[in-house]
């Protein structure tokens, strides 16, 4: 009886950094959920080919490459998915990278594209989309933090400022725009088995260490951020706004 809570059939869905992992688990996921969805990243082909896969599999998806770390593209690009696909409904910033290294070396533009993409890319899209949300008086807008939003550890440090700066970012944009009944979230998930802690799980001690650290003795699957997705990007969700929900298998519980 409550399944309409999460029923996103007429809703439009853009997520960004789509091509793989987390961003294509989740848009699969909404669209799944009824959504159409706009799957957005920078890898063109490896994109295309995936929005071929699950527009073959029967549901309504579409491909637009930009950098969402470019405000020009952003400006040109989003106007453009509303023309062509429609208003959008759901925002997923989920775009991101990792460049690890001490702080005392890591290089100026490594920090700098990490920020870029990460926390000013989810800001430049959110500042674009929101407007439609504002005259429609109606919105979801996602952020992918990450434990890293609360913790941390040696050779990150531009990551956990990113993701650190997403959360308060997620916060201000929830306290900003609640009252244009636009909710805004974040999901922080913990260590996720993705191509982005592929070097984690190919290194034994690295990889022993990090399955010592989850109580839940696993690394995430992309497929477990689906349901908290389509949580926070349904009418389930009407009256949350401004939270981070954690998906880390009770690493942030323990010691």
């Amino acid at each position: 009886m409550t399944a309409h809570l999460f029923d996103l059939n007429g809703k439009t869905a853009l997520v960004t950094g789509a091509a793989q992992g987390l961003g294509l688990a989740m848009a699969t996921g909404l669209a799944q959920a009824g959504a159409q969805v706009v799957l957005n990243d920078i890898q063109e082909v490896k994109l295309c080919t995936e929005v071929a896969r699950i527009g073959a599999a029967g549901f309504r998806v579409h491909a637009f490459p930009f950098d969402v770390s470019n405000s020009a593209q952003i400006q040109e690009r989003v106007p453009a998915i509303e023309r062509e696909v429609g208003p959008i409904d759901i925002l997923v910033n989920n775009a991101g990278i990792h460049r690890r290294g001490p702080i005392e070396h890591l290089p100026e533009a490594a920090w700098r594209e990490v920020l870029d993409t990460n926390l000013s890319g989810a800001f430049f899209m959110a500042k674009q989309v929101v407007r439609g949300m504002i005259e429609r008086r109606s919105g979801k807008i996602i952020n992918i933090c990450s434990v890293m939003s609360e913790v941390g550890r040696p050779t990150v440090a531009a990551y956990m400022a990113s993701k650190g700066g997403l959360k308060m970012l997620t916060k201000a944009m929830a306290v900003e725009w609640a009252k244009h009944n636009i909710q805004v979230n974040g999901i922080g998930p913990g260590w996720m088995a993705t191509e982005m802690n592929r070097p984690l799980m190919e290194n034994p001690e690295l990889d022993a260490w990090v399955r010592s650290r989850v109580p839940a003795g696993r690394y995430g699957d992309p497929a477990d951020m689906v349901g908290i997705a389509i949580y926070l990007a349904s009418s389930a969700s009407n009256f949350v706004t401004g939270q981070v929900i954690y998906l880390d298998g009770g690493t942030l519980a323990t010691l």
